[in-house]
């Protein structure tokens, strides 16, 4: 049997979409499929998102930025968006039966400049994903 995908979206597929993807594959293991797209992808993943995931020993330095097309012709039992524009154009997915939306400033742009680190956004949004319930009634992420 085919497990259920949970799709993560935003506009960039570059932060917070990966941030909350890593959190919440770390709490639900093996249970669930996680994945996470944009509908404008910036071809990167945000070196900031790597860093604050790292931090609690989470590796998402693999992850690559994807466009919602990839997941088009897929089953997607749940769509969790994580910025507005992403919620205004996310697409109806072929057995989704649940949509959440997770509003999150982009940490992407709360940065100084030098070198990449995460700051208080980006922990912000890392803590906030670790608070949201999980789809299928599982457990609280991060607990």
């Amino acid at each position: 049997m085919e497990k259920p995908l949970v799709l993560i979206l935003c506009t960039g597929n570059s932060c917070r979409s990966h941030i909350a993807e890593g959190i919440l594959r770390a709490a639900v293991g093996d249970t669930i499929e996680v994945a996470s797209a944009g509908s404008k992808p910036a071809g990167y993943v945000h070196p900031l998102a790597i860093k604050a995931l790292q931090e609690i020993g989470i590796d998402i330095s693999q992850h690559r930025s994807k466009h919602l097309d990839e997941f088009k012709s897929r089953d997607v039992e749940t769509v969790i968006t994580v910025c507005g524009n992403a919620d205004q154009v996310c697409p109806t997915f072929p057995g989704q039966v649940n949509r959440y939306h997770w509003g999150f400033d982009d940490p992407a742009h709360a940065h100084p400049a030098g070198p990449p680190r995460p700051t208080a956004a980006t922990r912000l949004v890392r803590s906030r994903c670790g608070l949201v319930p999980c789809p299928q009634g599982g457990p609280t992420l991060g607990t």
